[in-house]
């Protein structure tokens, strides 16, 4: 199935809030409550290094998006491309529209002259790690996440 990869725009919204729905829920997970309103307010930030873009099927309909973010890598003292979420809709899986997502990420980069694309998923994410694996083998390092609750 032919995929295009285009920035989401404002119109877009709506569907973007479903599909980020989704992606969350495939995670076994919530958006807080405003999380939406702040996520689509890092897109158009012009100051804030946070972009999203769509994937769209032949008929033009919504599929999946990517959201990804420059990030300081100290070691390397430079930016690194931090692909943050990726998500295609399961009847779309195997479409072509992950790596769509994933080589236009790779070529926004290689356009800014970052030298790396980096991302997480999880170990149970089976088919998603088919596809990863066909860019890089992961890495050895392990997440630690402590949650810091707001009062």
């Amino acid at each position: 199935m032919p995929v295009r990869v285009r920035p989401v725009a404002e119109t877009d919204q709506p569907v973007w809030r479903a599909l980020f729905d989704e992606y969350a829920s495939f995670y076994k997970t919530k958006v807080p409550a405003g999380g939406h309103d702040a996520v689509w307010r890092w897109i158009y930030d012009p100051a804030t290094d946070f972009l999203c873009d769509v994937v769209e099927d032949a008929d033009g309909k919504l599929i999946g998006f990517t959201q990804y973010q420059l990030m300081l890598r100290s070691l390397g003292g430079s930016k690194v491309c931090y692909l943050s979420d990726l998500y295609v809709r399961p009847d779309c899986r195997g479409s072509g529209a992950g790596r769509a997502l994933i080589d236009h990420v790779i070529g926004f980069a290689k356009a800014k002259q970052i030298a790396n694309v980096r991302w997480l998923t999880q170990d149970f994410n089976h088919d998603a790690r088919r596809l990863y694996d066909s860019y890089s083998t992961k890495s050895d390092f392990i997440l630690y996440s402590i949650p810091i609750g707001t009062q």
